[in-house]
């Protein structure tokens, strides 16, 4: 077997087990991806693993998608960016759409609240870990640990992720080019970013599988955020716009992807199917995936030649600091929701020790 087809499979059967294993949302799927490739393969550096990070933050679609693909290009190419990204989503696909089956030949889904009630707490440790291990190379100076402090505290106040990445990067390059903490401040105040807005008509549009693939591919090709503003989305197109579904099966189609791991986005399968059954599923999946993959490719190919600016480092500086505070902001969210009780609170304390003391594989924790 030749070095590339050697790459290629261990991309292959690493992301397959994390497209089955990996629980909680983008920020859980890429502490996990840190620690794969990071600590134990060593393909990557903290400081390398955090400029894709900024990358990823740069570009609209699932960044822990994305960041599947962005490993896999940089360890393979192009070849390594399809295999990695195609075996994160396909396992989350195939689990999605076998609920979507069940959904629609017995009418409900079938019971997840005990596998979620013990993975969210285990979650929230493997967020902490990776913002333990990637926060010293991120927060390197003094500005950057205090323009972390303030994407924090924009991100606990509600502004758009978006909003605060690029203030974040701003701010950074006025620092590079006036090193003076004032120039934190010159950018402006922290705004709220704006919603989708929901263009209602009087009637249902007539379902077709055309239509289906352009609204999923626009969802994929502009969508910035959280699962939240995910269904922000969805409901805009397919409940008000198109009533193509109601409220309550958006939101099954919501939980479904949740429960299941890998991509949140793979709430799109659900639809699909729901929809158009396994056409529909198929369509929707691809419309939703693919501007990820072309937009991972073109920044691979303009990125190299971005870093040679100072300006666009010092960017990518800001950038992954606020991906940092981002993140530490979703590791909150997530801990209310998952420590209920005593048991919970067990789970993830009992976690973080073992991941940051022991160096536990956090795929066995889940």
């Amino acid at each position: 077997m030749s070095a590339g087809r050697g790459e290629l499979k261990a991309l292959l059967l690493l992301f397959l087990r994390l497209g089955v294993s990996a629980f909680g949302g983008p920020a859980a799927h890429i502490a996990m991806m840190e620690d794969e490739v990071v600590r134990r393969r060593q393909w990557l550096t903290s400081d390398e693993f955090l400029a894709l990070i900024g990358a990823t933050n740069l570009i609209p679609g699932p960044n822990s998608t994305e960041m599947a693909m962005h490993i896999g290009r940089d360890r393979a190419g192009w070849r390594g960016l399809l295999v990695a990204g195609t075996a994160f989503i396909l396992p989350a696909a195939l689990m999605t759409g076998t609920l979507a089956w069940v959904y629609v030949h017995y009418g409900s889904l079938p019971a997840g609240a005990a596998v979620l009630y013990g993975v969210k707490a285990v979650v929230v440790a493997v967020v902490v870990q990776a913002l333990f291990r990637l926060g010293p190379a991120a927060a390197k100076t003094l500005p950057l640990r205090l323009l972390g402090v303030l994407a924090t505290v924009g991100a606990a106040l509600g502004v758009n992720e978006l909003l605060i990445l690029a203030l974040a990067g701003a701010a950074a390059v006025a620092l590079e080019r006036r090193p003076t903490l004032s120039a934190l401040f010159a950018v402006g105040p922290l705004a709220t970013g704006l919603t989708p807005v929901a263009l209602a008509t009087s009637a249902a549009t007539p379902f077709h599988l055309v239509g289906l693939f352009l609204v999923f591919a626009k969802i994929g090709a502009v969508l910035f955020g959280s699962g939240y503003v995910l269904l922000a989305f969805l409901r805009s197109d397919l409940v008000d716009r198109l009533h193509w579904l109601t409220e309550a099966q958006l939101l099954d189609a919501v939980a479904a992807g949740q429960v299941t791991p890998g991509p949140v986005f793979t709430t799109a399968t659900f639809i699909g199917y729901l929809l158009g059954r396994t056409p529909g599923a198929v369509v929707a999946t691809v419309g939703i995936f693919l501007p990820a993959f072309f937009f991972v490719a073109l920044s691979g190919v303009l990125l190299p030649v971005l870093r040679r600016s100072s300006r666009f480092r010092a960017f990518l500086d800001g950038v992954n600091v606020a991906s940092l505070a981002l993140m530490a902001v979703v590791a909150v969210q997530l801990a209310r929701a998952a420590i209920v009780d005593m048991l919970t609170a067990a789970l993830a304390v009992g976690s973080a020790v073992l991941l940051l003391r022991f160096k536990v594989n956090s795929t066995w924790l889940v």
